[in-house]
């Protein structure tokens, strides 16, 4: 009797913790596959249904290649259920890259915003519109307040967003308030790829991918590569990122003084 009561007990502080976090308790998850990555989320996979962000460095800020292609990877299963929309700040998205990847780009609509208002509005109507089950919005930030518009949009109808900082002009930073908002907060570089043992030339795509803020999980740092297997028809197929290894917070050797040739 007490181990079904300390059952129902666990359950039950795992659905405070789910509702203290701002996330539904009984929301859907996406599984990636690996249980290295799954245990960092709270339903064992990243939470459907509601929206992430993405972000990267140095270029990637204003280019966002790296964390566009990880997104669509991440989102690529969701095709099976409906259509996704793309909000585009510069009109660059090369569709058939991301085949390439393994998303399916014919699920693909597309849409040039104007400006960052109307970029949040597109993405906020297209979260709540049904039908839809993917939403990538390049933005530069989210505020709470939109943040908050974004997540009730999530809801309506179970669309998930992948949000990608991006500022496409360069320019200054903007500071961003959504770290609070998002269910999680991605960081992606790339990564040098290998080809697979007595193969030449080069290997599949790869991302040092750091999670920096789980909503009632915890963070963790991956190097991750696309699956050469992958297809998105496929109910029961792989994910379409495969994780390579575990990332720790290694020190670099201290520099060996140079020895000077002996006379």
């Amino acid at each position: 009797m007490s181990g079904f009561r300390e059952g129902r007990l666990a359950a039950l502080k795992a659905k405070i913790a789910a509702l203290a976090a701002g996330g539904r308790a009984d929301s859907e998850s996406l599984p990636f596959g690996d249980p290295r990555l799954d245990g960092c989320f709270l339903g064992e996979g990243l939470p459907l249904g509601q929206w992430h962000e993405f972000t990267g460095a140095g270029m990637e800020i204003e280019t966002g290649a790296s964390p566009a292609a990880f997104a669509a990877l991440v989102a690529a299963p969701l095709a099976r259920r409906g259509e996704a929309v793309w909000v585009l700040r510069r009109d660059d998205l090369f569709a058939p890259g991301l085949s390439g990847l393994g998303f399916p780009a014919q699920r693909l609509i597309q849409v040039c915003a104007r400006d960052e208002a109307e970029a949040l509005a597109v993405t906020e109507d297209a979260l709540a519109t049904a039908g839809v089950a993917a939403v990538f919005a390049e933005v530069e930030a989210v505020d709470l307040t939109a943040g908050r518009r974004l997540q009730l949009a999530c809801e309506k109808h179970g669309a998930t967003g992948f949000v990608i900082r991006r500022r496409p002009y360069g320019g200054t930073a903007r500071p961003s308030a959504s770290g609070t908002a998002a269910a999680t907060r991605w960081k992606i570089a790339p990564a040098a790829s290998e080809p697979a043992p007595g193969a030449f030339g080069l290997g599949q795509p790869r991302w040092r991918v750091e999670l920096e803020r789980c909503r009632g999980g915890r963070p963790g740092a991956w190097l991750m590569e696309a699956q050469a297997a992958f297809t998105w028809e496929a109910q029961d197929g792989p994910h379409p990122l495969r994780l390579v290894a575990e990332l720790g917070d290694r020190q670099l050797a201290p520099a060996q003084p140079l020895r000077g040739a002996a006379a």
